[in-house]
């Protein structure tokens, strides 16, 4: 949820940008009778497709806000799934896209999680929590962490983060089986570059990727969307890569350079333009 991002938010004013945030239907302070927790869109329709409704509306409205200063969209992890998504669709209305700790490559295994959630859908329902893809995705990033304090390590190298996470009620609930299904569809999505409009390929866009970040094969999935993006004629492409970053780049130790880096290359834009 978007109180997770405060440092960053903070940092960003105090460098002269104005920074609109929201939570994600059914994340943090965003539920509705068709979007509860956890997940995007109850019963049938296309959770993705509300949400990127939703950031469309938020961004009309920051520009309204704003008297129509230029947007560049940020967003970290399935953030940056739907960031990427919104970007590929949407570029126009866009000044730049930063996406981070994000992954794109579903390959064999994410259609063998898709062929899952659908016999999960089948069994159980589409709003109630997967019991499969926790496993394969937080419980496993767990176990590649070496002596782990805690089962949630593998966000950050600073014990107070991990633990602030673990301590929210808005954070490290199970997503319902509806949710994974949309994270799914934007994987696969996000990296499919074919077809994509001219105005995708023009707009500046910022990958980062962490060297211990399991969620991302320590950052090997954010590098290969970059090479599949260079490859497609994105020409305005800026990837970093922390080493010793694990999931959340923004509240680890690289936080502080990972902030001044983004401030950078937001000011470039926007001195470019």
């Amino acid at each position: 949820h978007c109180a997770r991002y405060a440092r960053f938010a903070a940092a960003l004013t105090e460098a002269g940008f104005a920074v609109i945030a929201h939570d994600h239907r059914g994340h943090g302070a965003t539920t509705a009778s068709d979007a509860p927790k956890g997940t995007f869109k109850a019963g049938r329709g296309s959770g993705v497709d509300a949400v990127m409704e939703d950031c469309r509306a938020v961004q009309d409205h920051a520009r309204a806000e704003c008297h129509d200063v230029p947007v560049i969209m940020f967003g970290h992890s399935m953030g940056g799934l739907i960031t990427m998504n919104y970007a590929l669709r949407n570029a126009e209305h866009l000044a730049g896209a930063a996406v981070w700790n994000s992954n794109f490559t579903g390959g064999l295994q994410g259609r063998m999680g898709q062929a899952l959630l659908a016999y999960e859908r089948m069994r159980l329902g589409s709003d109630v929590p997967s019991r499969i893809m926790p496993k394969l995705t937080f419980h496993d990033w767990a176990g590649r962490i070496e002596d782990p304090r805690t089962d949630f390590d593998w966000l950050s190298r600073i014990p107070a983060e991990v633990d602030a996470y673990i301590a929210d009620p808005d954070c490290g609930w199970d997503a319902s089986v509806s949710l994974w299904q949309d994270i799914m569809r934007m994987v696969f999505a996000g990296g499919r570059l074919d077809g994509v409009k001219d105005a995708a390929r023009d707009l500046p866009f910022m990958l980062v990727g962490g060297g211990e970040d399991p969620a991302t094969f320590g950052g090997v999935a954010v590098e290969t969307q970059a090479n599949r993006m260079r490859g497609a004629g994105f020409a305005q492409l800026t990837h970093k890569h922390y080493p010793n970053a694990r999931h959340e780049t923004l509240n680890d130790l690289d936080g502080p350079k990972a902030i001044a880096d983004f401030n950078a290359w937001a000011t470039s834009i926007l001195e470019g333009r």
